[in-house]
């Protein structure tokens, strides 16, 4: 009978943990997420406005509360969604609810009491046209 000698290694095992730890972290993270509802965003400038666009699929527009303020946009509501399918005489029934909120910081001021919101197919649109001083910012000068 032969031994064989295994050197032992214990950042082996930290190493092995750590991995755990962060598989573990990034599937919490990526959980929590998607089961609040955080939604996705995409924000664009040009020269006049601000166009942020909001991913919120399965959320009625009446279950949305959008407030603008000069230099931030607040977005939140309720998600309510029911599925029910019925395979061989067995009805599978799911429910998916949550309350979501994300406020999002603008890069220049907005003239608050002037934006546009449209909600179509999950993807509400806000057009948010920047203040006159921001609009001014820029200002070319003439050399004599």
């Amino acid at each position: 009978m032969t031994m064989t000698l295994v050197r032992y290694n214990p950042f082996r095992d930290l190493d092995i943990l750590q991995r755990q730890m962060n598989r573990l972290f990034d599937e919490s993270f990526l959980s929590d997420t998607k089961e609040n509802g955080i939604p996705a965003a995409e924000i664009s400038e040009t020269e006049d406005a601000i166009h942020l666009k909001l991913e919120l699929p399965g959320i009625a527009k009446e279950d949305l509360d959008i407030q603008v303020t000069k230099n931030a946009v607040s977005v939140s509501g309720e998600r309510k969604e029911e599925t029910k399918t019925e395979t061989n005489g067995v009805t599978r029934s799911e429910f998916r609810y949550g309350k979501f909120s994300r406020v999002i910081p603008l890069p220049v001021h907005v003239q608050n009491n002037n934006v546009t919101a449209q909600y179509k197919d999950g993807i509400l649109t806000l057009t948010l046209p920047k203040s006159e001083e921001e609009k001014n910012k820029v200002v070319k000068v003439q050399v004599g």
